[in-house]
Formats: C-alpha cells, structure tokens, sequence
C-alpha cells in the first residue's frame, strides 16, 4: 500500500544557498493526492480519523504500519474531488504536512528538513511565506514548519513501536474486504492486514494489562470499528454521500493529533 514518499516527486533539503531569497505559497488544493489511494496513519490520529476512514495495518521493509484507506481503485483518492478539495471530515497528518518531509540519515538519528522542490508554490516573487529571513536566518513560519515534523517523527517512532508489539503478540491476520460497486456488482479489497478478534481476546493477562495502560488496547478497537468505514467508500464510489470540502491547510499551522473538536486541527 502506501510508503513514506508516495506524494513526493523531487525531494530536496532546504538550504540557505538554494532557499535563502524563496518563499512558500500554500495552495489549498489537494491535487497532489488524487492518485493516492492509502496512506501511512499514526496511531495518535486513530481516533478522530476511525470515524471517517477505514484504519488497517500493511507491511513494510521493517515491520508493519497502520494506513487510512482513501480509494477502491490502485490510483483512485476517494477524498479528493475533481475540483482538488478533499471531501471528508479528517485529513491524515501524513499528507497535511506536505510539501514538507523529513530525510533521515542511514543510521535513523539525524534528520533534515525538506520539501517537494516539484511543489508549484515555491517562487521568487515573495508570494506567501519566506523560508529565511535577510540575515540568513529560519523565519518563524520555517520554524513553525519544523515543529510540526518533529512531532510527526516522534509520533512516527511511538506508531511503529505500536506496530512490532501487535506482530510480538501475533494479532493481524491477512483479510479481504467486500465492497458493492454499481448496478449490484462488487469489489474484493485485498493486500492488508486486521487484527483477529479472537487472538485479541486471548492474549495473556500481563500484555492486556500493558496495552490498557498505554491506550493501546483502545486503538485496536478504534482499527475495528473503523472497518465500517469501507462502506462509506464503497457509497462514494457510486456517487453517494460527501461531506462539506476542506481546504489544505499550511503545515506550519498542523499538529498531528487531534484529542477533541475542540482542538481539532486545521485543515
């Protein structure tokens, strides 16, 4: 399913040599998305994203991860419209961050800050916001920016913590979803992974005991219930219901996890 660089065409730090007299206009569009049909979730997000998307696990090079599925189709975004707003209630952190990504080293402990250079909004114009101000030094709008990816990394480290525990004790099974397509057809979704209900309940007392201590146990039920959500996919794709359109926000002005609605983040 999805990687960590799916949206991005043409990584590039940001440098002071490169970047020094450029700035950043945001759109608000969400056409970068339109061909993405899942991507990476983090595991602060699951509760205000488990009521909208569905939330299951995939494998990666390393462990597994959780995703929000956005499409039915390989390069079908659900979510984003013809007009490029998104047309749900939650937008992963994984794509309110762009054009903003971190590059880590090989080792994992050094991280730098970079940006889709692909990303049409970068100008010379002084359109929007600069990455540096005139003595060469990080404006608070990159700062901004920064703190948002260093909580994202640090809620990315915690999700696949979250995902070795759940191989550790064996809960995700490979599953299939059914989903009803036009005119009485329908579609078998394949390639994911759920945890199995009954493995859950019979974990042992001190792995239940640590899960219910650190809210892990309520994002395996949150992934559960989130399943629902295939329907609501499957009724967008025969044009059925759509919620009001949500513009993308800046990134400088994101949190990855939202705990209420009334600190709920801007999209």
């Amino acid at each position: 399913m999805a990687t960590q660089l799916l949206i991005y065409r043409n990584v590039q730090p940001i440098t002071r040599d490169k970047h020094g007299d450029l700035s950043l206009k945001v759109s608000q569009d969400f056409g970068f998305a339109a061909e993405v049909n899942s991507v990476p979730l983090m595991a602060g997000e699951f509760p205000a994203a488990g009521t909208d998307l569905p939330i299951v696990f995939t494998d990666t090079d390393d462990g597994v991860l959780p995703v929000a599925v956005l499409g039915l189709a390989q390069d079908s975004n659900l979510m984003v419209d013809a007009d490029g707003q998104w047309r749900g209630e939650y937008v992963p952190a994984f794509l309110r961050r762009y054009p903003f990504v971190f590059a880590s080293s090989e080792e994992g402990k050094t991280f730098t800050l970079c940006i889709d250079a692909s990303y049409e909004g970068i100008n010379a114009e002084g359109k929007g916001e600069r990455f540096f101000d005139s003595d060469g030094q990080r404006t608070q709008y990159l700062e901004r920016v920064l703190s948002f990816l260093q909580d994202y990394q640090a809620h990315f480290q915690r999700t696949r913590a979250f995902g070795k525990r759940l191989l550790e004790l064996d809960l995700l099974e490979d599953v299939q979803a059914q989903v009803r397509q036009g005119e009485g057809g329908s579609r078998t979704l394949t390639g994911f992974k759920a945890v199995n209900r009954a493995k859950l309940k019979g974990i042992d007392d001190n792995a239940l005991k640590a899960m219910l201590a650190n809210d892990e146990l309520e994002l395996l039920y949150i992934h559960l219930q989130s399943m629902r959500n295939f329907n609501r996919l499957s009724r967008l794709a025969r044009g059925g219901e759509r919620v009001g359109a949500q513009p993308k926000g800046d990134p400088a002005e994101q949190r990855v996890e939202s705990t209420s609605e009334d600190d709920a983040p801007v999209h």
